[in-house]
């Protein structure tokens, strides 16, 4: 496994003061075709209580992953559906949406969860917008003789002989994303060689090779074969796979588009109510 390049992720805040590590990459190359990696991880409650009040997108993808605890999510489109534990939600934001997303009150005991963001060709920013979740039935996993899990939350996936597809699988630049769980001497193998850019989050314990430990982001070279292995700690990691867009970014807020223009015209349509509210 040749990992090009180590990235720790910062501290910030979101929404109503959520405290949130942060790997961003609206350079719209370093980890193309995603735009940011967004960790929520905490067991005090005042670091996620205000959650995420209504707010409007246009131009991304959306992708919420919840580990521990849960939110609500509701957006003008008419959906309002709680995502807890081990489920996934999807929304492709195209020419506008507004949503909101609230912790649920079973959430006191902690909340670990993840929002990352998809940037989408420049065709396909004003369609118009979609959801979909994982509500209805358990993301699939893959099981390995050392015990390593694999469990497709977007996309499809390959190791230790089996294949496994998310019903989430429409994401822009061919997106696919997997939470991959190693105990203590395991080793889990896979053949990214079809995708253009892969990373790698590690958002618990640490790899073999202690330098790739939680917080960091790891960018491999999609064309060498990707072996994660564990020594004498467990390890938990996001592994996030897809093609380059390679198109130029304008990023303003929560407004992704190409020229500076269409963010303005972004802003001018919010305003003008032409999102919708909820």
């Amino acid at each position: 496994m040749k990992v090009l390049r180590l990235t720790k992720a910062q501290a910030t805040q979101d929404g109503a003061g959520v405290k949130i590590q942060r790997i961003a990459g609206f350079d719209g190359k370093s980890i193309d075709p995603f735009l940011m990696i967004d960790e929520l991880k905490s067991d005090n409650t005042q670091d996620f209580i205000g959650g995420f009040p209504a707010h409007p997108h246009r131009g991304i993808e959306t992708f919420t992953y919840i580990r521990k605890g849960g939110f609500e999510h509701q957006d003008q489109m008419g959906n309002k559906k709680a995502i807890r534990a081990g489920q996934v939600q999807w929304m492709s934001t195209g020419r506008g949406v507004i949503h909101s997303e609230m912790p649920l009150a079973d959430a006191k005991q902690g909340m670990h969860g993840f929002q990352i963001w998809l940037n989408m060709p420049a065709k396909d920013k004003m369609n118009p917008p979609k959801y979909q979740d994982s509500s209805a039935r358990p993301l699939p996993t893959i099981t390995t003789d050392s015990k390593a899990t694999l469990t497709a939350l977007a996309g499809e996936w390959q190791t230790a002989g089996k294949t496994v597809t998310s019903e989430l699988n429409q994401l822009a630049g061919d997106g696919a994303i997997s939470d991959i769980s190693l105990p203590v001497n395991s080793a889990l193998s896979l053949d990214l060689s079809h995708f253009g850019k892969v990373v790698a989050y590690i958002h618990s314990g640490q790899l073999k090779d202690t330098v790739h430990q939680a917080g960091y982001l790891l960018t491999l070279d999609p064309k060498t074969p990707i072996v994660l292995e564990t020594a004498e700690h467990e390890a938990g990691l996001l592994l996030l796979a897809g093609q380059p867009i390679n198109e130029r970014i304008a990023h303003m807020g929560p407004f992704v588009m190409n020229t500076q223009a269409e963010l303005q015209q972004a802003v001018r349509d919010y305003h003008a109510g032409l999102f919708g509210n909820i």
